[in-house]
Order: structure tokens, then sequence, then C-alpha cells
């Protein structure tokens, strides 16, 4: 089987808004209760596990790979709500998008300031092994 991703936990405020969110705008089904987390299933059997938390909340990057048309429909979903987004996680470009690698991407903050990443090629780096 090898070593395979499986799932992540997502701190947040809210679980319910910040399930929704990214729910709403991947286009994904809606999270379903697993204990106390709210879980978002990905297409390749990993899941985004949403917990609610009080207190500050470290904030971290979630990339996804998704395909052309996915890219097209979750850019019209940002500017459709008005969202701030950019091509780089530093936010210098914003209103922009990335080309890379033969690719599309995009940043754009969920209701907690998580950084989110819509792209539609991995990056070009080459790993080890």
């Amino acid at each position: 089987m090898g070593i395979q991703f499986n799932h992540t936990i997502v701190w947040c405020r809210d679980r319910q808004k910040s399930a929704d969110f990214t729910t709403q705008m991947l286009g994904l089904p809606p999270a379903v209760p697993f204990g106390p987390f709210l879980v978002v299933k990905l297409d390749n059997a990993v899941s985004v596990d949403f917990y609610q938390q009080e207190g500050p909340i470290s904030l971290q990057h979630y990339a996804y790979l998704v395909g052309e048309e996915e890219f097209d429909a979750i850019l019209a979903r940002i500017q459709e709500r008005g969202l701030p987004y950019w091509a780089d996680p530093g936010k210098s470009q914003p209103g922009e998008i990335y080309r890379l690698f033969g690719g599309r991407g995009v940043y754009f903050d969920d209701p907690d300031g998580h950084k989110l990443e819509a792209m539609t090629r991995p990056y070009g780096h080459s790993m080890p092994g």
C-alpha cells in the first residue's frame, strides 16, 4: 500500500461556518459529523476535518489540486462573493491568479484566516527519492 495521506484537522472558531465555506467554495458535498468534527471528504479518499476551539488559532495553508473546470467555478464563486484573492501567498498580487507549470492557481482566505489555495497543476519541484 505504501504511505498515503489520510486526513488533517482544521482548527476553527465555528466548525459549521468553516466547513460550509470550504464545501461551498470548492463545490463539494456538505460535511458529515464524526465525533467533535465536521468532515469534508475529498475525491482522493482524504478528508479535511473541522474542529472548533475557543481562543487563538494558528493559521495554516491548505492547497487543493483541482481540474480546470473546477478552478473556473471556484474563481467565479470567489469573485461573486467579492472575496479578496491573490496570485501569491504573500498577498502582494491582489485580484490576480498565478500561472505556473502549465496550470493556474489562486489564494484566498477562509473565515478564520487560513490561506486556501486552488491549483490546477502540482508544483514543479522534484522530490528526492
